[in-house]
């Protein structure tokens, strides 16, 4: 904690507004890419994220999605409090919430899909931003199609490729992206995502209501929030029959569901290698396979 105790005290000073202030504070388990700290000030806490300073945008770009969910009114998260650098540390503090791993699921189906209700001019959004510590671009563009091509599953097959994956998986890559337009024929409506909602970035407060956060924000197909959400399991029959409630989901969804978690898993190869190329490959012959290629 010593090497954390000056960026804390600007935090402090930051927050309070006084040139000195006593704090507490205690490091949290859980994440992955910050290191996670609750602060205490006054008698209140704060959730902050801390990394390097290169890793401000990174931050910056969760603190506007965090905005952009909130703005949506549909489901809690975390309020914004500040972002910034000092010396050679980028941090986020956000509200803290106490969080449980259990509450109510079918208040969450309703509210999420109460958020997809939420829609914009575009696909992408009004920045740029990450999936875990990949880049993510959200170029604005009128067709699903060519954005999932372009920024989604073209991007992440071009990262594999420079990262020394290739072979059979980028020539059954190039074919899959041949054919997005026979898988992608809905015209799905432009909700607002969370973009990155498995059962890690979905909690529940002391009251059992749904709290969500470590958001990839864009405008997109309300399915991906829901392929998503299967990728790791962790949702109830609740979540889903109450979200189907709300707003039934069209036709194709389980083979579209393939093939937008086939986004995280090229991102899991990209972060992580391993045995994700071989599953990439799997989901992409199976899904050529349902286009009768």
């Amino acid at each position: 904690m010593k090497a954390w105790n000056a960026v804390l005290q600007h935090i402090a000073r930051r927050i309070t507004g006084a040139v000195a202030t006593e704090f507490g504070s205690r490091p949290l388990s859980g994440g992955c890419i910050n290191q996670a700290i609750k602060l205490t000030l006054r008698d209140r806490a704060y959730f902050v994220k801390l990394n390097r300073a290169d890793s401000l945008a990174m931050l910056e770009t969760e603190a506007a999605g965090l905005e952009a969910l909130a703005t949506a009114g549909a489901i809690r998260t975390p309020g914004v409090v500040c972002s910034g650098q000092w010396e050679d540390h980028a941090y986020l503090v956000l509200e803290y919430i106490p969080l449980q791993s259990t509450g109510d699921q079918a208040l969450a189906g309703r509210q999420l899909a109460a958020l997809h209700r939420a829609t914009g001019p575009h696909y992408g959004w009004k920045q740029d931003n990450y999936i875990g510590a990949t880049p993510q671009p959200n170029t604005p563009d009128d067709s699903w199609v060519e954005f999932w091509h372009g920024q989604r599953l073209g991007f992440q097959l071009a990262l594999a490729e420079r990262r020394g994956y290739g072979g059979a998986l980028q020539v059954a890559g190039a074919r899959l992206l041949g054919r997005l337009p026979a898988l992608l024929d809905h015209n799905p409506p432009v909700s607002l995502l969370h973009g990155d909602l498995w059962s890690g970035n979905l909690g529940y407060d002391r009251n059992g209501a749904p709290v969500i956060y470590d958001p990839a924000v864009y405008y997109g197909d309300r399915e991906c929030d829901l392929a998503m959400s299967e990728l790791f399991g962790g949702f109830s029959e609740r979540f889903y029959h109450a979200y189907d409630e709300a707003w039934h989901l069209d036709a194709g969804y389980a083979t579209r569901k393939t093939l937008y978690n086939l986004y995280h898993i090229l991102n899991h190869l990209n972060l992580f290698g391993g045995g994700y190329g071989q599953q990439a490959l799997a989901m992409i012959d199976r899904l050529l396979a349902e286009l009768g290629d």
